[in-house]
């Protein structure tokens, strides 16, 4: 099979010096990528250049991906091409930057002009954050006969409150199953579908369940 994992966060800039990020490893996503590569598949793995993880990374493919407009770009660039599977585990930003303000001696606020550089001594800023574009409602456009799975990792709430997350992106963005993990969630993952849950104690049973789907 050919698969797509996209892992690690994106970025969105601030100036040419500071960023707004969400935080990820990446190491789920690149682990997944090296078990199906050892099971014989064929894997691009587009990870965030703020991945963390260092491990091995055995895909076939890697490419570096940066913004969240730069990882749709990429994904984008594989619709129309024979994609079975996509694993989209990326921590993409939630939101991105709108209009920046600073304060004026008199303590009003006024418009900044984009610089690669704000300077500290424009003294307090006021960041306008606007929600960036969600990728994974547009994966079914690009590839409409690819096994989609997303993930959502929730960091607030009770296990139901993931798992209610999970089936909401299932209808929401049309794809066939949904990781829930994280804080919320405790210990483990779900594979979610429209047609149950299932948990699972582990990554490696994770993976192995993914590759069957």
């Amino acid at each position: 099979m050919n698969c797509l994992i996209t892992a690690g966060p994106t970025y969105e800039p601030l100036d040419d010096v500071r960023r707004l990020t969400n935080f990820s490893t990446g190491r789920l996503g690149t682990e997944l990528a090296n078990f199906l590569v050892a099971r014989g598949h064929r894997v691009t793995l587009l990870v965030g250049e703020a991945a963390t993880y260092a491990g091995e990374r055995h895909a076939q493919s890697v490419k570096v991906f940066s913004t969240t407009a730069d990882l749709q770009a990429k994904l984008k660039a594989y619709a129309g091409k024979k994609v079975d599977a996509i694993f989209h585990a990326a921590a993409v930003s939630d939101f991105t930057f709108g209009q920046i303000f600073t304060e004026t001696k008199a303590g009003e606020f006024t418009a900044l002009k984009a610089s690669k550089k704000i300077s500290t001594r424009q003294g307090a800023l006021l960041a306008e954050l606007v929600p960036t574009p969600k990728i994974i409602a547009k994966l079914r456009g690009w590839f409409p006969q690819t096994k989609i799975i997303g993930w959502k990792f929730e960091a607030v709430g009770q296990r139901a409150d993931a798992l209610r997350s999970a089936e909401q992106q299932l209808a929401d963005c049309a794809t066939d199953y949904c990781v829930a993990n994280g804080p919320a969630y405790g210990k483990g993952f779900n594979l979610v579908s429209v047609g149950g849950r299932k948990h699972f104690a582990n990554a490696a049973g994770l993976f192995a369940a993914l590759e069957q789907i």
